[in-house]
């Protein structure tokens, strides 16, 4: 059993060892605008701004949401970053508030990256339909976008039932990618096709298939599925637990889409970039100490890898509920641990 000095002393030692990597790279660090977050809703764009490029204020946004003195302080930023943000079904209904979204996007210089969604029945995000494809891309082309590139994910996570109508299906999912992307190609607008990321620590059992596995599986039933993807998509957690070091380089770490980009080179000799469109460490009380210095490591070490696009930590208001452990601000819109470990980690690269 290790002892509490042992524990203590592996501790120092992974702190001296993130500070001497930090100090030793900083000419590698990713730009700034490489840098996003992951948002629920339309209505949190300037909120999400706002963490990844902070006004020259020297608070981090909140006092009220009705300050008009505070409510243009985003749009200084010359730097153009992105969101990922889902698109379920019920979206549809509202038109105006997403074209409202594109436009408040362009004003803020931010890039979404549209991941498809359809509705939470029993349990499970339900399968898709053809007609409910077609409807939620005519949706979309049919609004100005910020950008003339239009990011669209191809559903989330199916190596889990509950985001597949309640089983794993590779077949399945292998023909509603490539339904998806052909008709995102027949669109008068040009779309930037990405695959649902998958859960890199999930493993092989009842509810849940290994990654790879899935995407083999994938690849057996339609060699050409993959043809159709633009840029790789990629859910690059710090496992186990959210709570890994990121000196951790396998499957199932912030490394993850490293390997993943391997398999696609193995399997199809594509080199795809990728997207990151979720990561990040889970608040406790082991890594709540540890997350300016995570955050700098990984900025200046591993989303710094040039094929990396961008990267949308998971996720900017995801409390109260499950997410908020993982949420840069609370219920009362209030910086967390993640907001302020994030802004230190920016900083230190300016």
């Amino acid at each position: 059993m290790l002892t509490s000095q042992a524990r203590q002393l592996g501790v120092v030692c992974l702190a001296a060892v993130l500070l001497l990597l930090s100090l030793a790279g900083p000419a590698q660090a990713v730009e700034g605008q490489v840098l996003g977050v992951h948002i629920l809703h339309p209505e949190e764009l300037e909120l999400a701004k706002e963490l990844v490029a902070p006004s020259s204020q020297t608070s981090p946004v909140l006092a009220a949401d009705n300050d008009d003195n505070n409510h243009n302080a985003t749009t200084s930023s010359p730097d153009w970053h992105y969101v990922t943000i889902p698109l379920p079904l019920s979206e549809l209904e509202h038109p105006d508030k997403w074209q409202a979204f594109f436009n408040q996007a362009k004003e803020l210089k931010v890039i979404p990256v549209v991941r498809l969604a359809t509705e939470f029945r029993n349990g499970a995000w339900q399968v898709p339909t053809r007609r409910q494809i077609v409807d939620q891309i005519s949706f979309l082309s049919e609004l100005d976008w910020p950008t003339d590139r239009r990011h669209l994910v191809v559903y989330n996570e199916v190596n889990h039932a509950a985001e597949w109508g309640g089983s794993t299906d590779p077949a399945g999912y292998a023909d509603v990618l490539n339904f998806t992307s052909n008709w995102a190609a027949s669109e008068p607008v040009e779309y930037v096709v990405m695959p649902a990321a998958l859960d890199l620590a999930a493993p092989n059992g009842r509810h849940t298939q290994e990654a790879f596995s899935f995407w083999r599986q994938v690849l057996a039933h339609r060699p050409d599925a993959l043809s159709a993807i633009d840029v790789w998509n990629s859910h690059s957690y710090p496992n186990p637990g959210f709570a890994a070091s990121p000196l951790n380089d396998g499957r199932n770490s912030l490394r993850g889409f490293q390997h993943e980009l391997a398999f696609i080179k193995e399997q199809t000799g594509r080199e795809l970039q990728v997207i990151i469109t979720e990561t990040g460490w889970k608040d406790s009380l082991v890594t709540r100490p540890w997350l300016e210095s995570y955050y700098t490591y990984a900025l200046q070490h591993i989303w710094s890898d040039p094929r990396v696009l961008a990267v949308t930590p998971f996720v900017l208001r995801g409390d109260p509920g499950p997410f908020s452990g993982f949420t840069f601000l609370d219920r009362h819109n209030q910086p967390t641990a993640h907001y302020f470990a994030l802004q230190g980690a920016l900083r230190q690269l300016r």
